[in-house]
């Protein structure tokens, strides 16, 4: 149903796009918003379209030229594809990512805990893993992800693990991740979003009171955290046992905060952006605990993260 779906908005879109595109400009004028936000967005939602369009066209080929099995073949679709959405960004809406820190994503053979900040977490990480630094990334992203034609055919085609978050067996999901993160070793890393959705202050606040239910100590030792969520230790610490040589690799990230609805992307594009940062920071095996102990690092990291992503968003309000 998706790939139907998906060629009637690409073509709908461009060829209505002389009917619609001014009444968006007016819209925008007439909201005072001179640097023209839902007019951008929707330029940027054709060229979204037609690179999907494209993606499910060169998967196809593949296919049929007895390619589907081919995991170089998809992990460069996936490099194309990441590149190709990001210029299309930069072209219509401005935003530029940088990767800092590009050291310490060399070499792989790394799990890496991300913060989850928005609907382009995804794109962003596989830009700056598998666009910048070359590698090949095991990813664990939600099911629901499979609502996109290109992550559902390529996603699928390489090392990857579509999560049920409501899955009555979480055993069951804990193996899969380990048996992923497996296969990780130079050149290859596995990626998981730690704190399991993307963060606003009501989950934090809902999570926060969850935890001091069962584990007031941890409650405690969190409620410090401004910008992002509990961790939820299990999913890590399984990748990071079944991987007994990698490294962890932490990251955190700003620029696409909050950008989790139609209202909040055209609001933040009414005002001048600020830099969508990539920072990774490797942490050698040996500093990383095993067992119980796991999870209380894991803990002192993301305290360390939000501070470092606090002081970040804090200098771009005040520039």
């Amino acid at each position: 149903m998706s790939i139907p779906a998906l060629v009637v908005i690409a073509v709908g879109s461009a060829v209505t796009a002389p009917v619609w595109l001014p009444l968006v400009v007016l819209a925008d004028l007439v909201r005072g918003r001179f640097r023209f936000p839902m007019a951008r967005l929707g330029a940027f939602g054709v060229c979204w379209a037609w690179i999907e369009l494209a993606g499910v066209t060169r998967t196809f080929v593949a296919w049929i030229t007895g390619r589907a099995g081919d995991e170089a073949l998809h992990y460069e679709l996936m490099r194309w594809w990441a590149d190709l959405l990001m210029s299309a960004l930069a072209a219509t809406t401005g935003i530029r990512p940088r990767l800092e820190q590009p050291e310490a994503l060399a070499g792989g053979n790394a799990i890496v805990l991300s913060r989850h900040a928005s609907l382009a977490d995804s794109l962003l990480s596989a830009w700056a893993i598998r666009g910048r630094a070359d590698l090949l990334p095991r990813y664990v992203l939600k099911k629901e992800l499979l609502a996109d034609p290109c992550l559902d055919i390529v996603g699928q085609r390489i090392p990857n693990y579509f999560l049920d978050r409501q899955a009555a067996d979480s055993s069951a999901e804990l193996d899969a991740l380990r048996a992923l993160a497996a296969g990780v070793g130079p050149g290859v890393v596995g990626v998981i979003f730690a704190e399991g959705t993307r963060a606003n202050d009501a989950k934090r606040a809902r999570a926060l009171e969850k935890i001091a239910e069962h584990d007031p100590a941890r409650a405690e030792r969190l409620a410090g955290l401004r910008r992002l969520l509990p961790p939820r230790p299990a999913g890590s610490r399984a990748m990071v046992e079944a991987a007994p040589e990698a490294d962890v690799i932490l990251v955190w990230h700003t620029g696409f905060d909050g950008l989790d609805s139609f209202g909040s992307i055209t609001r933040r594009l009414a005002r001048p952006l600020p830099p969508v940062r990539f920072v990774p920071r490797r942490v050698a095996r040996a500093d990383v605990p095993s067992g119980d102990e796991f999870d209380r690092w894991l803990d002192e990291q993301w305290l360390s993260l939000d501070r470092e992503v606090d002081r970040a968003l804090g200098e771009d309000e005040t520039t």
